[in-house]
């Protein structure tokens, strides 16, 4: 992730600059977020450990950012790590560092994260998926403030400020032994909790047109506003993906709309999708009834040859085109075309899928109607995200965009 370089990247700006550019990023007009910009004013202001709380892709990591860019250690490292990506000795060493040798690979030696954050702030994303063994270590470093480097028995002082952040209650997590009752008291310092973008839908066109400029200025894309249907329509879905699925969303429509007003035609991925939370069928929405006698993205992308359904249903796959030394590459891309039209995809043994060829497909479903938001793939699928991230590195999907 370029942990250490992180925090020190922002060094190039005056901090008084820094921490208000951090809190104006915290966008929105409703009571919630109007307070929670007044509590992180507060909370800066000293070092105690701060838990957050909420669904995931509602801005946790940058409430931790505006933390530490108003907090005493605004001039030193913010240090985020994720605490669902590795398990084991590695999670150890890449948390408390390591010495050369302790472990096979062990080169060299590693600062580790606890470490590099020394002096500054470290952010323990997806705390609630840390393995026991290291809670233990962890609980460790916030008693004593000092770190034991993996294969070294002596101890290392550091000064970090730790916050936390878990998209599970871990109350009940403690209730079921799955996470120490101790570390809990510990991190639940201070509390701030998140709630989901459904419940501020009045911030949902402010969210919406900060995200569009920031596309246009950063990335060169279309400089894009939402018509009135498209706000409306926006403000009634009902977000499970929260903020980051509006982003993904609203890059899409920048990308499908043709002109500088975004309708909400170029929302063909929630017309189809009905709201969990209001019951409204977006189909049917009276914003979009010229749309409705139109072709979907997908039906028109279906006529292009450029998806073609599989053995699950809304699962679709994008062929292969022909490599550039084929010598008939029109030629071969219309048969490629045509075989992805007329064929669902088959499993090597036979015309019957299978199991593994529906866990795959499913698996490639889940993370579409999620946006990659692996957390909240997990969650729907019923698994720990260690499990989950296992089976798309068994079927190949572990580097899916």
């Amino acid at each position: 992730m370029g942990h250490a370089t992180e925090g020190i990247a922002m060094t190039s700006k005056p901090a008084h600059d820094r921490g208000r550019i951090a809190l104006d990023k915290i966008v929105g007009v409703s009571p919630w977020a109007q307070q929670l910009r007044l509590d992180l004013a507060r909370v800066a202001k000293h070092v105690s450990n701060v838990l957050i709380l909420g669904p995931s892709g509602t801005g946790k990591e940058l409430i931790a950012r505006a933390i530490h860019a108003n907090g005493p250690k605004a001039e030193k490292a913010f240090i985020p790590v994720d605490c669902a990506v590795t398990t084991g000795t590695l999670f150890a060493s890449h948390m408390f560092g390591h010495v050369k040798g302790s472990f096979t690979g062990a080169i060299s030696s590693s600062l580790g994260c606890f470490r590099a954050a020394d002096g500054g702030t470290i952010f323990l994303d997806e705390i609630g998926e840390m393995e026991p063994e290291i809670q233990s270590k962890l609980l460790r470093v916030l008693q004593q403030r000092t770190v034991v480097p993996v294969g070294s028995h002596e101890e290392v002082p550091v000064n970090v400020r730790v916050l936390a952040a878990t998209n599970r209650s871990l109350q009940t997590e403690v209730d079921e032994g799955r996470f120490r009752e101790d570390l809990f008291y510990r991190l639940n310092v201070v509390v701030i909790e998140t709630i989901p973008l459904k419940d501020r839908p009045e911030d949902i066109p402010l969210i919406a047109s900060r995200y569009l400029a920031e596309l246009s200025a950063q990335h060169g894309m279309p400089g894009c506003v939402l018509s009135d249907g498209a706000v409306d329509l926006l403000q009634q879905y009902s977000w499970p993906g929260n903020v980051r699925e509006l982003q993904n969303v609203i890059e899409r429509a920048v990308m499908f709309s043709s002109g500088d007003e975004i309708e909400p035609d170029a929302f063909a991925s929630l017309t189809t999708s009905g709201n969990v939370a209001t019951g409204v069928d977006f189909a049917r929405h009276p914003a979009d009834t010229a749309a409705e006698e139109q072709p979907s993205e997908l039906e028109l992308a279906a006529r292009r040859g450029v998806v073609s359904p599989t053995l699950l249903s809304g699962v679709y796959r994008v062929p292969q085109r022909p490599r550039v030394e084929d010598p008939q590459p029109a030629a071969a891309e219309a048969a490629s075309l045509d075989r992805e039209s007329v064929l669902p995809p088959v499993s090597s043994s036979g015309e019957w899928p299978t199991l593994a060829d529906v866990e795959r497909l499913h698996l490639e479903r889940t993370l579409a109607a999620t946006m990659q938001n692996r957390s909240l793939a997990a969650k729907m699928l019923g698994v720990d995200r260690s499990v989950l991230r296992r089976k798309l590195q068994k079927y190949g999907l572990d580097s899916l965009d």
